[in-house]
């Protein structure tokens, strides 16, 4: 019997690697899409075996002269920077090269799956549910989230219409955490930026609260460890899920300072947490609490328990050390 080959778009990225890495153990063949220079310059990618890779700007032409017998699309690909304010660019990166990705899993009958955000849900006054009725009505801070719902709403009124993949998913991705994300720099977690500081002697800044209602430190995400994204997503393809859009996240809100202490705790190093003024360009776009809402994904069969904070945050340490990966600054 032949193995499964899967196109992975966004492969170099953080999370495309890691779902890359795990389609190694579990006998599945890729075609890992990005960047061709990312794969070799980002060193948390060493030993991953990325199969045959093409680069994003000619992946219709490969795909328009290659027959490759795929499996499926897995679309991770995307400018994840919610401080991009170059709309013409978001569009094309985000937008018109998803519907493109679409179109073509359409007409080839491939199943999809890809990444939205939860930055589509804004202020949060709408709430997080993922009932697909209520997404018109939510209104992003930035334009990396409007893309996202452009996307999104996109997808559904295509569904409407008769054109769409034989099976599809898209993810609302919460905050994600977990080795191989140093190259994102300022967009990477507050884990690593957290094990940055205190490798450097110094103490952990986190952004001062911009609302008298929420504490500094108490601002509120739902982070969720990279391993248990990988598994959703193969659950996606291999359960599979028929059609939809679905939170990513763990359910349960954290803190914040619930993030530094178990940054503090993994590295068995006591706490001195500083707090700093929140930068011009993120205070109005910030989000102070996301909290994923997931019935819908556990009601289409996905019962795995998800990864409390402090596990992920102490895995994600250890293998920080382990690799004695501590702050190079030089990666793409």
């Amino acid at each position: 019997m032949s193995r499964r080959r899967l196109l992975v778009t966004g492969a170099a990225g953080f999370v495309g690697a890691r779902f890359v890495a795990s389609c190694a153990v579990r006998g599945i063949d890729v075609v890992s899409v990005d960047d061709p220079a990312y794969f070799a310059a980002r060193r948390e990618h060493a030993g991953i075996d990325f199969g045959a890779i093409v680069d994003r700007d000619a992946l219709f032409d490969w795909l328009a002269r290659e027959l490759q017998g795929l499996a499926g699309i897995v679309h991770l690909g995307a400018c994840t920077d919610t401080t991009e304010l170059d709309l013409a660019y978001l569009q094309r990166v985000n937008l018109h090269y998803s519907q493109r990705l679409w179109q073509y899993a359409c007409t080839h009958g491939l199943p999809f799956v890809y990444a939205s955000s939860a930055a589509t849900y804004g202020d949060g006054s709408v709430g997080y549910d993922d009932d697909e009725a209520l997404i018109p009505r939510l209104r992003p801070l930035n334009p990396y989230g409007d893309s996202k719902q452009q996307f999104d709403l996109w997808a559904l009124a295509e569904e409407r219409a008769g054109r769409r993949p034989p099976r599809w998913c898209g993810f609302k991705f919460f905050n994600v955490y977990g080795f191989g994300e140093r190259h994102k720099r300022r967009m990477s977690s507050v884990v690593l930026q957290a094990f940055d500081q205190i490798r450097a002697g110094d103490g952990v800044k986190l952004f001062k609260s911009g609302r008298p209602d929420v504490a500094d430190g108490h601002q509120r995400r739902d982070f969720i460890y990279v391993d248990d994204v990988v598994r959703a997503l193969h659950f996606a393809l291999d359960a599979p899920i028929a059609r939809g859009i679905f939170n990513l996240g763990t359910g349960t809100a954290r803190t914040f300072l619930d993030l530094a202490r178990a940054t503090f705790a993994a590295l068995g190093v006591a706490e001195r947490i500083e707090f700093i003024p929140m930068p011009d360009d993120l205070r109005a776009r910030y989000q102070y609490v996301t909290e994923a809402r997931v019935d819908r994904l556990r009601a289409v069969g996905f019962s795995a328990a998800f990864t409390t904070l402090e596990a992920g945050v102490r895995a994600y340490v250890d293998e920080l050390l382990k690799r004695q990966y501590t702050n190079p600054r030089a990666e793409p």
